[in-house]
């Protein structure tokens, strides 16, 4: 197959890359600067101790890649959430107007602008639950390969099946999911574990969980985002690797002198002491945070259906204010309960 990856990040490199192993002919598009070192250098792919070189073609523009390929047979979206709305607009091109489009992105709610636009026909869910790090511009490593993907249509009844064993003849686990939003709703639940409240206050998750005040914030959130689902009719499913069905019967039946140990030591155990991605959003200086297609998403939602959702609108609410310098992030930095306070004046 022809295949466009838009974004050679972590996630859109590693789809590619393996994709370009298993011989199908793959174009990645980014930025000029990444767009050259992966010309002259290739991209590199660590996992289980193995190491593989692959030289897909990389450009810096749509024009670009059309000038190579008349057409595509598949598009995967592997950029930033925040970053797919310019790019929705450089693919409302002809040569590209009949082409499948994956978005793969974290978040609730990023297929809407691509459904509204390309029609939800065009249009496959994917969640990737598989950890990968960019060690540098063209050098990735897995983390765990107990993981992989989960593809959803947005078409009720559409066939993805093409789909689901393209990645799986690449090596990827995937699995056909019925239903996208539930997919996604319960791919940003695992996302949303200590997330924001890390960002904020400038705290691995470990220690957060490890704190009885933002433990108990964390679990409030969880809740309202169940309570959402709820009301919205989502049911909580499965992906690769991770359970989302087994953190939600947790979290909404497991007594507190249960839970806090059990979830303290799961997240310290899966994150560590490594921050998450919405730190590093905050801290990159470009004004951009994914929090809003997850804690701010929940808000928006839960205010339409009528499930208040106080936790999940204060983490939101103040992540963006830090990260448009809003306010100083000393004030919220280690500081526990300056955070918890917030979220009072938000019930």
């Amino acid at each position: 197959m022809d295949i466009l990856v838009y974004g050679a990040g972590a996630i859109g490199g590693y789809l590619g890359s393996r994709l370009q192993q298993n011989r199908h002919q793959v174009i990645m598009l980014d930025r000029q600067e990444m767009a050259d070192a992966i010309n002259s250098h290739g991209i590199q792919v660590s996992e289980r101790g193995q190491t593989v070189m692959v030289e897909p073609t990389a450009v810096s523009s749509v024009d670009e890649a059309l000038a190579i390929k008349q057409s595509y047979d598949l598009i995967i979206m592997g950029l930033k959430s925040y970053d797919l709305p310019a790019a929705l607009e450089r693919l409302s091109v002809p040569g590209l107007d009949s082409t499948t489009i994956i978005t793969v992105q974290n978040g609730i709610g990023i297929e809407r602008p691509f459904i509204d636009r390309f029609g939800a026909k065009r249009i496959v869910a994917g969640s990737l639950t598989t950890p990968v790090s960019k060690e540098q511009s063209n050098v990735l490593v897995i983390e765990r390969s107990d993981r992989g993907l989960g593809l959803a249509p947005t078409l009720h009844g559409q066939d993805i099946k093409t789909w689901v064993t393209l990645f799986q003849e690449a090596g990827i686990p995937t699995n056909g999911v019925d239903n996208y939003e539930s997919m996604k709703w319960s791919k940003a639940l695992l996302n949303m574990v200590g997330n924001a409240t890390s960002a904020i206050l400038k705290m691995p998750p470990g220690d957060v969980y490890s704190n009885d005040d933002t433990y108990d914030m964390e679990v409030r959130m969880l809740r309202e985002t169940l309570a959402v689902m709820v009301q919205k009719q989502l049911q909580v499913v499965d992906l690769p690797g991770p359970s989302p069905k087994s953190l939600a019967t947790a979290i909404r039946w497991a007594p507190r002198f249960l839970l806090k140990p059990v979830l303290t030591k799961l997240v310290g155990k899966g994150r560590g002491d490594k921050m998450p991605s919405f730190y590093i959003d905050l801290i990159s200086g470009r004004g951009k945070s994914e929090v809003i297609y997850h804690n701010g998403a929940v808000a928006e939602v839960g205010e339409a259906v009528g499930v208040r959702t106080p936790v999940n609108k204060t983490l939101n609410d103040v992540l963006l204010k830090l990260t448009n310098k809003e306010i100083d992030r000393k004030q919220f930095e280690g500081n526990p309960e300056r955070l918890v306070a917030e979220v009072k004046i938000y019930e």
